[in-house]
């Protein structure tokens, strides 16, 4: 297996090959940090890369697993060794966290977030820390003061966002791995638009130790990979409740890596291209969703088109955006103009909390259409990707409208707390960028979408690499 073909080997297939002492902790380090050298200038998916650290962590990781024995190899942490990434909106302990803010790229973190800690637990290695957009407010990542996150099909369109460094760092082969967080998208976006797995864990799936949560629930950090598999895997590592939780799941039988070789029953799915009141995806977007309905089909599940009612989403769910932005500590000039007016729109207190209530009325609708049905299948966007910069000279308010009609089939599974998985299909026809559909679960069903998203996966035979440098 040459270089590149262990870059783009999965995570568990490297971690299999150390424990076998068939490579080390420092090939894999070396060769992700040779891959970002050379790349990275065009593509723009780390803000910043802990070379020096994560050399030296892996030549101690090489030092461990030269002095063990066969037997106590197989004790080692599951993923001992393999190279990560970090969004930086994750603090890591004495490493600079910008949260997308052009002023704030000395900030250094004095300790590690909680989701880091358990990263670190389970034996991973960080690369650094990879590029959101400003605050993670918006699908795209390209914030004042740091290059824009380009999609390494094409490096004229954007990677998506908030999390849109680390699916650019995995689909180019940066990284094996990545850590990702999604209030409305800003997993399963980026996932789409660089053609990777995303997973938005069921709220209370993982927890937000040490911080607290301020957006109502509709937040969560998942996994960014390149395929299934080990996705799965790292949101075993992710998951667990911590003391003091707001929102909490027990821990499920078997793990979710199991899942993807789970045998599953005949389920009921629906399956719809519009998301009323916003509009209709895409032809080639919509027919990927039709698409993959054949695919379940074939599989024996039963098929039938159907969709929840999004009727009165879309205000609550701006507002607590916007109170996000708001609430941040950091002063308002020091913000681009978009996230200004945001702040201005957010309003009081009162406004936030009615926005809350709302919202809790509108997800138990959307729960009970899982009453009838297994799973969903939806697009991830409404559209194709953008270009970088293709909304830099509109307004605020028309800029917010644009968003709203791309992203609109994500948002309303934040406010359920639905598990979901966002699953590439293939490349487009007509412009060469991945395709991708997502699948929605019951609440706390992740084994359920996991296991048929493997099933899709096999069907499909994807694997192709993006080709950029």
């Amino acid at each position: 297996m040459n270089n590149q073909d262990l870059a783009f080997a999965p995570a568990l297939t490297q971690a299999e090959l150390i424990r076998k002492k068939e490579i080390t902790p420092v090939d894999l380090v070396e060769i992700y940090l040779d891959r970002i050298t050379q790349l990275d200038r065009k593509l723009g998916s780390y803000f910043f890369v802990a070379g020096e650290r994560a050399i030296a962590e892996a030549r101690q990781k090489t030092e461990i697993l030269a002095g063990l024995s066969t037997s106590e190899l197989t004790e080692l942490p599951p993923f001992f060794g393999i190279p990560i990434a970090i969004k930086d909106l994750n603090p890591v302990a004495e490493i600079p966290c910008s949260y997308g803010v052009g002023a704030l790229r000395q900030n250094i973190s004095t300790a590690d977030d909680g989701v880091v800690l358990q990263i670190k637990q389970a034996g991973f290695i960080i690369l650094g820390k990879t590029a959101t957009s400003e605050l993670g407010s918006f699908p795209y990542s390209e914030p004042p003061g740091f290059p824009p996150s380009r999609n390494p099909w094409h490096l004229d369109y954007s990677s998506g966002g908030s999390s849109g460094g680390s699916a650019a760092a995995v689909a180019a082969g940066l990284a094996p791995l990545a850590q990702g967080s999604d209030a409305g998208g800003s997993i399963r976006g980026p996932a789409f638009c660089c053609g990777v797995v995303g997973i938005k864990p069921s709220r209370g799936r993982v927890s937000w130790y040490p911080v607290g949560e301020h957006q109502g629930g509709i937040a969560t950090n998942g996994p960014i990979a390149r395929n299934v598999a080990d996705a799965a895997a790292l949101l075993d590592v992710m998951a667990g409740y911590v003391t003091g939780d707001p929102y909490w799941l027990p821990t499920p039988p078997n793990s979710f890596y199991a899942a993807t070789q789970q045998k599953l029953p005949q389920l009921r799915i629906a399956y719809s291209s519009t998301i009323a009141p916003v509009g209709t995806a895409t032809p080639e977007i919509a027919e990927t969703v039709t698409q993959t309905a054949k695919h379940l089909e074939a599989l024996g599940h039963i098929l039938e088109p159907a969709c929840p009612d999004f009727e009165g989403l879309i205000e609550p769910f701006t507002k607590i955006w916007q109170a996000g932005v708001a609430s941040a500590p950091i002063p308002i000039p020091a913000l681009s103009p978009m996230n200004q007016w945001i702040s201005h729109q957010a309003g009081t207190a009162g406004e936030y909390l009615q926005a809350l209530a709302r919202i809790q009325v509108i997800a138990r609708r959307l729960v009970s259409f899982f009453d009838r049905y297994d799973i969903l299948v939806l697009p991830v966007y409404l559209h194709p990707q953008i270009a970088i910069g293709e909304w830099s000279e509109l307004s605020p308010a028309a800029t917010l409208e644009k968003i709203i009609n791309w992203i609109a089939p994500c948002p309303p599974f934040n406010i359920a707390g639905l598990p979901v998985i966002s699953l590439p299909t293939g490349l487009s026809r007509s412009t060469e960028l991945p395709l991708g559909i997502q699948l929605v679960g019951k609440p706390a069903a992740e084994a359920t979408i996991i296991s048929l998203a493997a099933q899709l996966e096999s069907l499909q035979s994807l694997g192709l690499r993006p080709s950029f440098d």
